[in-house]
Formats: C-alpha cells, structure tokens, sequence
C-alpha cells in the first residue's frame, strides 16, 4: 500500500548491511537526468557516463536501465557507453549489453491514434509527442498546462485501443502502455539472470511507473529510492532530494560502494525523521 514520502523515508528498517551483494536498477530521466520537454534533447555529460561505467565494473555488471525510453534511445543517449537495460518499461529488454537493441512495434490502433493526436495537439505551445512503437508518450514538460486536457484525451481512447492498454499519468505527462509495460517485470527477469541473481536489487525512480518497481524489489527484500516530491504518496521507503542528489549518493568517492549505499541510505531515513 503506498504511504506518504515522509513516513516512507522515516522507515529505516530495511537498510542494508556492509555485507550484502547489490544489484543497482536506475530510471533515467527525472533520476539520472532532468526531466526535459522533448525528450530528444537531453545530452548526458561526460561526468554521468563514467560514473555509470565505473558502478557497473564495481558491481560485475549488475547494474541496469530501466526506462520508459526505448533500448534504441538509451544507447543513442549513453553512447558509446553500453548497458544491460529495460526499454518502453520493460518491453524491450536486453539481459546483456552484448545482445543487439530489438524494437518493439507499434499497433495499428495505437498509429492511428498517434497521428490524431499529432493533428489535434501538435501545434500546441510545450507538447511534444513521442511515438515509440507499443507506447505513446504526450509529453507536456516539467511544468505542464493542460495535462488535465490531454488525460482525459489518452483516457477516451483506449477503447479503441488492444486489450490491456492502460493511461499512465506522470509527472511532466501521461503515457499510453499496454499490459506488458511494467518496469516491476523487468527487475523480476534481471533478477533471474547472471550477474544479478543471488543479490539484493536497488531500485532508484522519480515518476509513477517507477511505483510498480518499487513494490517488486520490496519483495525481493530490495531498497526502494524515490527521488523528488515529497508530498507524493509513493510505495518507496527512502528517498533523495532530485537528480543532483542521486548522482552525488552514487558517486561519492569517500565511500566504497557498499559501504556508501548503507550509510547514506540510512542517513537520508534519519533526517527525515
């Protein structure tokens, strides 16, 4: 059941010990990066690129992406870095970076239905809409106007729509998913897997579809990281500030990786409290 930001980051009770085995899953924008309007513009830097490659040497590569993105737009962004990752929330999913980036493809329904909503709200100021095959994304930037209007828009249309297709209202926009899109599921299949199997999952994520993620690796006696919001209910039990606080959790030099994760994570619980 979800709790509010502040009772959840006052639970310190699950925090790790030195001696466990981690497995490290980050969202990316809103987590590793700012949310951006036109999720095409965003550049990751130099700094992020090498922290990431430097958490996965030191975790054997059990570290994975999981992102609303897919696996093509990942790699275009993190390039020439190569990641094990989950893209269009777990639709897309590649257990090795070595495995080639397979594009999920879009339905008819859901083309035709992209390209009303092109005709309908393209022109309008600060919307920008993201085809990305199964899912439809109506992006309306990190302060949105009009997200009411458009939700209500994505919700009449699922009728038409295969079966299972849900709206996903988030933060700076609302999605349109279909069953299978739970990022959750993801960390269930990484967790199945080499290097991941055996150890404890991490899961780091700002928005709403991180919320299904977070309740997996509960159940997977996991840490659940919520960033930002604090006045938004939310299954996590701790949390970080925004994405500034993220990168410096995970790139603290003052700590080894374990050590860093316990004592930081507890720390955030107890300010909160």
């Amino acid at each position: 059941m979800s709790r509010t930001t502040s009772d959840a980051m006052a639970d310190s009770a699950l925090a790790p010990t030195a001696g466990d085995r981690w497995a490290l899953f980050l969202d990316i924008d809103g987590t590793l990066l700012e949310h951006h309007k036109d999720p095409t513009g965003v550049v990751v830097d130099d700094e992020l690129r090498d922290l990431l490659a430097n958490l996965d040497r030191q975790l054997d590569g059990a570290l994975a992406l999981i992102s609303g993105r897919s696996l093509a737009s990942i790699d275009t962004l993190f390039q020439p870095l190569r990641l094990r990752a989950g893209g269009l929330f777990g639709i897309e999913l590649r257990l090795s970076p070595d495995e080639p980036a397979v594009a999920a493809e879009e339905p008819p329904a859901l083309a035709t239905l992209a390209e009303r909503a092109q005709a309908e709200l393209g022109h309008a100021p600060n919307i920008v809409i993201e085809r990305k095959g199964p899912v439809l994304a109506i992006h309306t930037g990190p302060h949105p106007d009009g997200l009411e209007h458009i939700t209500r828009l994505a919700k009449s249309a699922l009728p038409g729509l295969p079966a299972g297709y849900r709206v996903v209202e988030g933060n700076v926009g609302v999605e349109l998913l279909p069953a299978q899109a739970l990022k959750g599921d993801a960390v269930h299949r990484f967790m199945a897997t080499p290097p991941f199997q055996g150890r404890r999952p991490i899961f780091i994520g700002d928005d709403v579809p991180d919320e299904h993620a977070f309740e997996s690796v509960h159940g997977l006696d996991g840490i659940s990281i919520k960033v930002g919001r604090p006045e938004q209910a939310t299954a996590a039990l701790h949390a970080l500030a925004d994405v500034a606080a993220v990168r410096a959790w995970l790139g603290d030099p003052q700590f080894p990786l374990l050590d860093k994760l316990v004592r930081r994570e507890v720390t955030a619980a107890a300010q909160a409290g």
